[in-house]
């Protein structure tokens, strides 16, 4: 149910209403413009390049603090505590993005950051209660579930959002103030069913003693410790490696699809929603079937076809001709398909390849943090490329690469772990 409550801003705010918004007060409103620029901070930018520059320096933020959080969370038992603020921090930046307009730029770019860091920095915390839940053989099952009330519950938020932008003249209100009112429906949204669920996970249990000082430095220093033990781990090194350039593609294409949507290919916001719909309603088969194709193989073998389609989608994407709302319904059809069985895959191949500890915070702490590392690398390489070189089309060429690493490394997971045994 946190995935229920959580994933409306994952739909929302990062892959449908915002980014479009964002593009359009931050735009000068003529197709024929190349690329709209904005002053910022003294400096002029892409309006589509600050978009990704926010976004990665949000994450590199969470990068820096979830060590410490996770090592907290872990020694005095906190990590529900810590979920819910940031649940709370998230939820009311989104619903403070209703006043973003045009005269207060600096409100949206700040409500960006917080609502990120509320979100993803909660997921940590989130995903480490996954080893405590669930047994080995099920965490597959349960981890795709969770991913498929996730979205579920979005697409039902996003549908309300979608009559009430493209039926605005009903309700006798613009098309902006409906996607203002879109924001503040996934703060409470998020803030209410997010209670619901933290309410319900157990009591985690602490590793240190009630009135022993924590040191600070814990977080960094089990970060590291972590890293040491991955040496003599072949298997999970050479996974982790994979996780982190697939994680540079697939989080990128899912943060900046959208502008590239709109931008590049002009696709009409209609067309650009209706799509975004097809990527979450296919992704909920998607992630069963995925985890059904592990099942019967094995979880390497079903993330080596995933991470191939992913090549694909890269090289489809570059060639894809502007305006041209078919093919666009088409690339999503296979972007939602394998888009939630990837995540959810890797999280429970994560799990199953973690070696028995307590410290299931520090462990998902230095998973999570390979992915927001690699989102940071992504998502400046995406907004920097655009810049130089005039289009976004080259920047999806960069993470074609990114995929093809991944999956260079993910072989070689698959080798490691037959030498093993």
């Amino acid at each position: 149910m946190y995935d229920w409550a959580n994933s409306v801003y994952n739909l929302v705010i990062t892959s449908t209403v915002f980014p479009a918004y964002f593009e359009a007060i931050t735009g000068d409103g003529n197709e024929n413009t190349k690329q709209d620029t904005i002053t910022f901070l003294g400096r002029e930018f892409v309006n589509t390049s600050l978009y990704n520059y926010t976004l990665a320096f949000s994450f590199l933020i969470i990068a820096v603090i979830l060590p410490l959080l996770s090592s907290i969370a872990d020694f005095k038992g906190t990590k529900k505590r810590f979920l819910r603020f940031f649940m709370t921090m998230g939820s009311i930046a989104c619903s403070a993005m209703f006043f973003f307009d045009k005269s207060n730029l600096w409100l949206g770019i700040l409500c960006m950051i917080f609502a990120c860091i509320g979100s993803w920095a909660g997921l940590v915390f989130y995903n480490s209660y996954l080893p405590e839940i669930a047994a080995p053989e099920d965490r597959d099952r349960i981890s795709a579930k969770g991913f498929a009330y996730g979205y579920v519950g979005s697409v039902l938020l996003q549908l309300v959002s979608f009559v009430l932008i493209l039926k605005n003249d009903i309700w006798g209100i613009s098309s902006g103030f409906a996607s203002q009112l879109s924001f503040l429906l996934v703060g409470i949204w998020w803030f209410a069913f997010g209670n619901y669920a933290i309410n319900r996970m157990p009591k985690p249990v602490a590793a240190g003693e009630a009135n022993q000082y924590v040191d600070l430095r814990n977080g960094y220093k089990e970060l590291r410790k972590v890293a040491f033990q991955l040496l003599q781990l072949p298997v999970l090194k050479r996974f982790l490696l994979s996780f982190f350039f697939v994680s540079m593609g697939v989080q990128t294409v899912m943060l900046a699809a959208t502008l590239y949507g709109k931008s590049e290919l002009q696709i009409e916001t209609q067309s650009l929603i209706i799509a975004i719909l097809i990527i979450q309603l296919i992704a909920i088969p998607g992630a069963f079937a995925i985890a059904a194709l592990s099942k019967r193989t094995s979880n390497l073998f079903a993330l080596t076809i995933c991470i191939a389609v992913w090549i694909g989608i890269c090289i489809g994407a570059f060639y894809l001709p502007p305006k041209n709302s078919v093919a666009f319904y088409v690339l999503a059809t296979v972007v939602g398909f394998v888009m939630g069985g990837i995540q959810s895959l890797c999280r429970s191949t994560y799990a199953k390849l973690m070696p028995e500890t307590k410290d299931t915070a520090s462990f998902f702490s230095f998973y999570d943090v390979t992915e927001k590392v690699a989102i940071v690398i992504g998502m400046f390489s995406f907004g920097i490329i655009t810049e130089l070189t005039g289009t976004q089309r080259n920047a999806v060429l960069v993470l074609m690469v990114f995929f093809i690493l991944s999956l260079l490394f993910l072989l070689f997971t698959r080798w490691a772990l037959k030498y093993k045994k």
